[in-house]
């Protein structure tokens, strides 16, 4: 066969295949472009990276399986490298359900206006953020708010820059007291997760820090703290946090109430059997309750004082 009649052979050929690809094909962000086995659409979840990858990965590993009966579609769950990054994949739409804290629920909102929050813990309802202090500091428990006066002077460790409960609502307590990190001993820390800061404080590395009452007193029970080396300083007054926050948009991704059903699968953990009972021990939560925007406008009026939301 010469050279002319092959390219008359093929070239209509390359034009099909590349139609059918254009056609099949959707942008990188679009939740769409995201078809697992058998061509159906994967519902991607996430969520901030506030403690060691392997723990989160046991968490949302549980819960994907629990979602992909419930709701009969495939679930994938992602790690990110970061809570900013949580925001921007999430806003990019290269994931559908994320479960963000309370600042970057507020900041993913701000990107995506019409994200639908869910649903949160119930713990979430009234969450609180923990001091705690190397045992070597001498440092005692305060009553209240103005305490934290003591922790002046001391070397002095957040979670993430971004964490709600380990960074954004301690400062905004500290700043109630009076504190300013200028008061601290060397520039603060920032150790980008809660069982990470319980770790330097308890080895010393740094004196104080706060974090996750959620997390505190996860470790605690199961003996992960030594008490003879680190201690709770003062627990917070409560606030609302986590929610599960999902994009618009999925009814006409996975089907017509599709976004109902999701919430109503998160909402229908009530520890029933074990499976159901594992997760929510995961989640350190009873079970997962509505919520709404307004929950979080403290959050993002402190965020907002603290330049950290546009």
């Amino acid at each position: 066969m010469n050279k002319s009649r092959l390219r008359t052979l093929v070239m209509p050929l390359i034009a099909v295949i590349a139609l059918v690809l254009t056609a099949c094909g959707t942008s990188p962000g679009d939740p769409r472009a995201s078809a697992g086995s058998g061509g159906k659409e994967v519902l991607k979840i996430s969520a901030i990276p506030d403690q060691d990858p392997q723990e989160l990965q046991r968490t949302y590993g549980a819960l994907s399986k629990y979602l992909s009966k419930r709701l009969d579609v495939e679930v994938s769950y992602s790690n990110v490298s970061d809570y900013t990054a949580s925001v921007t994949t999430f806003a990019r739409g290269d994931l559908h359900l994320v479960f963000f804290g309370g600042l970057t629920g507020v900041q993913a909102r701000a990107k995506v206006p019409d994200a639908v929050p869910l649903a949160q813990r119930d713990i979430d309802e009234e969450f609180r953020s923990v001091f705690i202090a190397n045992q070597a500091t001498g440092l005692e428990p305060v009553k209240d708010v103005a305490g934290l006066k003591s922790l002046a002077g001391h070397s002095f460790t957040f979670g993430s820059d971004v964490s709600t409960s380990g960074r954004v609502m301690p400062q905004h307590f500290l700043n109630e007291a009076g504190v300013s990190t200028e008061q601290f001993k060397g520039e603060p820390g920032y150790s980008d997760s809660h069982d990470a800061t319980a770790a330097l404080v308890q080895a010393g590395t740094y004196q104080v820090g706060a974090l996750s009452s959620a997390v505190w007193d996860e470790r605690v029970e199961a003996g992960k703290i030594d008490k003879k080396k680190v201690r709770e300083i003062f627990r917070t007054p409560p606030y609302h946090d986590y929610h599960w926050l999902a994009r618009p948009g999925l009814d006409e991704v996975f089907g017509d109430g599709f976004t109902e059903k999701l919430k109503g699968a998160l909402l229908d953990l009530d520890g029933s059997d074990g499976e159901e009972r594992k997760i929510l021990e995961l989640f350190t939560a009873g079970s997962f309750v509505e919520t709404e925007p307004g929950n979080y406008r403290e959050i993002e009026a402190v965020a907002r004082s603290l330049g950290l939301l546009n």
